[in-house]
């Protein structure tokens, strides 16, 4: 059993049903890495609702380890072997991606593959922003919160994917067109309700795909709740997180999974806001792509069809979530309002494509 207190202010005992076996951990990471010898305390990080991400503390190192959820999943995501694939060889042309170690594909260690990889230390800034930041008072660091979104993502894309090895990483040609039929199949599977409107949505994703720029390797998932910015600048990356759908594709699709979430004040659904975007000089969404064209010398005037891509990708995560909670695949009780938060956004979507019809 782990001590009594955390050895770390960003972890909690594990959840129930989301425990590991601390044995069997050892055993496996025994002599693997440096530092790993006996058995471990284990710690779960709270944040993220997908990939359960655990502290694996040594008395001289520590580490942190990452396996998918419980219950039923799409095969293509959460794959452990595709991050760990990522993560030990992209920190050498993207310093902010966490060194990964070790990676286990036998499920009967602890239930599911999963991979080891370096503890990097930095402020998740989620949807208030830190104390230490200004507590969202300050516009100046409430800026710097969304430029660091901005100018990271503009870098990461700018990698030379086959200098650091991932040229095999994905297929770019027709990357858009498989996204869309990709979530819609998985909107499909984890429904619990017919909506109309989500087949209006889909229709129209299909009927106006643009065509995509200059392959590049694309994160899949980038959020804010997804980087962590070093402790005494919230403008500098300190780690960026959540590789299990890295791939290469059309780098315009993660800036619209990034805008999808980036609500402004008075905005239908702002409440939905996964982050502070609503504080004062926290950019808005036109200012971020505007920022990104200039960073990254990209066209962005096809952004609002990403930005209706990116609502639809993010609801299906979300129902995805509630799907598993609905079915008792989890005990996490914030997915139990993940319905009606799906719904929500691919109605938003539909009145985003109102606008520019």
């Amino acid at each position: 059993m782990p001590p009594l207190e955390p050895p770390d202010p960003d972890v909690v005992a594990p959840r129930a049903g989301e425990e590991l076996d601390a044995g069997a951990v050892g055993r496996a990471l025994e002599g693997k890495i440096p530092g790993a010898q006996g058995t471990p305390d284990i710690w779960q990080f709270p944040g993220g609702h997908a990939n359960l991400t655990y502290l694996v503390a040594y008395p001289s190192a520590r580490y942190v380890l990452r396996r998918p959820p419980h219950g039923d999943i799409p095969a293509s995501a959460h794959d452990m072997g595709r991050e760990y694939r990522v993560l030990s060889v992209l920190y050498r042309g993207f310093p902010p991606a966490p060194r990964a170690y070790f990676y286990c594909d036998d499920p009967t260690v602890i239930g599911a593959p999963f991979f080891v990889m370096e503890r990097r230390h930095g402020v998740v800034v989620r949807r208030e922003v830190p104390a230490q930041f200004g507590g969202g008072k300050d516009p100046e660091q409430n800026r710097k919160l969304s430029t660091v979104m901005i100018d990271t993502l503009a870098e990461f894309h700018a990698v030379d994917y086959r200098a650091v090895g991932l040229e095999a990483l994905g297929k770019p040609d027709g990357f858009l067109g498989r996204q869309v039929s990709g979530w819609t199949a998985r909107w499909e599977r984890a429904k619990t309700k017919d909506l109309q409107v989500a087949r209006d949505v889909v229709g129209w994703l299909e009927g106006h795909m643009p065509a995509s720029p200059k392959p590049t390797l694309v994160h899949n998932d980038w959020r804010l709740d997804n980087m962590a910015v070093t402790a005494d600048d919230p403008g500098k990356a300190a780690a960026v997180y959540d590789w299990d759908m890295c791939t290469l594709g059309d780098p315009l699709t993660d800036l619209g999974t990034l805008l999808s979430v980036w609500y402004e004040a008075g905005e239908t659904f702002a409440f939905l806001s996964s982050m502070p975007s609503q504080a004062p000089g926290f950019m808005t969404r036109a200012e971020a792509t505007a920022r990104y064209a200039a960073r990254s010398g990209r066209d962005v005037s096809q952004m609002p069809y990403y930005y209706i891509f990116g609502l639809f990708k993010m609801a299906v995560v979300v129902q995805q979530l509630y799907f598993r909670w609905h079915k008792g695949q989890t005990k996490d009780d914030r997915m139990a309002g993940g319905e009606a938060v799906a719904e929500g956004m691919i109605q938003l979507a539909a009145d985003h494509i109102g606008k520019i019809r």
